[in-house]
């Protein structure tokens, strides 16, 4: 099998965010996800690196039981997670036009761990980088990102607008700035085209087919603008992968679930 075209930190989430089945408290043997990443082709090395690495950023939590070392998610995590599951289920049912949110900041640059998160966390909120250190949302995102500068501690280096496009203004062209609409749609077509085999019966099968849909589909949250359609047209084929997305997903969960389970069990 062809590795995955993303980094292994995004895939352990998307694991756990997937599998758990209590996501505020079970713990996962770090053997088994090491197992788990080396049927998705990544290395153990690089496994046990992203594992450090996700602990390190406070994402996860390292408990040791005896000689085996078992991972949590932290209520940080949790909490992006089920942020992410909400957008997932109303991803691409059509938004209205309303107001839009315009970011700027000036965060010191010797402050480059919080430049880096707000920027990961914005574009997870469909932000687009209009340029550097201005970013633009299709939506009225004011309550998520005044939590997000009080998280980092950076009310003071930024500021929030709301508004609406001007009546003249060529949406898409200027949308196009932000985000490349064109590569999007290409994006939505790959998905639709690659996600059409039958359901595996096989459980390391179906695992692989169902990681690999949901965190292909994740992507869009922070690919996809969701712009108002009455103002620009919906990606073509964006209905389709959604609703393949929604049939296949719950299709492949109980032989895959069987799986995940069976492999993590220490």
């Amino acid at each position: 099998m062809e590795p995955f075209e993303a980094a292994p930190q995004e895939l352990v989430l998307t694991l756990l965010g997937s599998y758990l089945h209590d996501r505020r408290g079970q713990m996962v043997w770090s053997g088994g996800l090491v197992a788990l990443l080396a049927e998705l082709g990544f290395s153990e090395g690089a496994a046990r690196i992203a594992l450090a690495r996700l602990a390190r950023r406070g994402l996860l939590e390292r408990v040791r039981r005896g000689r085996q070392v078992h991972y949590a998610l932290t209520k940080r995590t949790v909490d992006v997670l089920a942020e992410g599951d909400e957008r997932l289920a109303g991803l691409g049912r059509g938004r209205t036009a309303g107001e839009w949110t315009v970011l700027w900041h000036a965060i010191p640059h010797d402050r480059r761990l919080e430049r880096e998160r707000l920027v990961r966390r914005l574009r997870f909120l469909g932000f687009g980088s209009v340029q550097d250190a201005t970013w633009l949302a299709a939506h009225d995102r004011e309550a998520q990102v005044a939590e997000l500068l009080r998280e980092l501690d950076v009310t003071d280096h930024a500021g929030v607008l709301l508004g609406r496009p001007a009546a003249s203004l060529d949406v898409r062209a200027f949308a196009a700035r932000a985000w490349d609409l064109d590569r999007l749609a290409e994006r939505y077509a790959a998905f639709a085209d690659t996600f059409t085999r039958p359901v595996p019966e096989n459980p390391a099968a179906a695992f692989a087919l169902r990681t690999r849909l949901v965190h292909g589909y994740r992507q869009f949250l922070t690919q996809d603008p969701e712009l108002p359609e009455e103002l620009v047209p919906a990606p073509p084929r964006r209905a389709e992968a959604v609703r393949l997305f929604h049939d296949l997903y719950p299709a492949l969960a109980p032989a895959a679930q069987r799986h995940f389970d069976e492999v993590t069990h220490a």
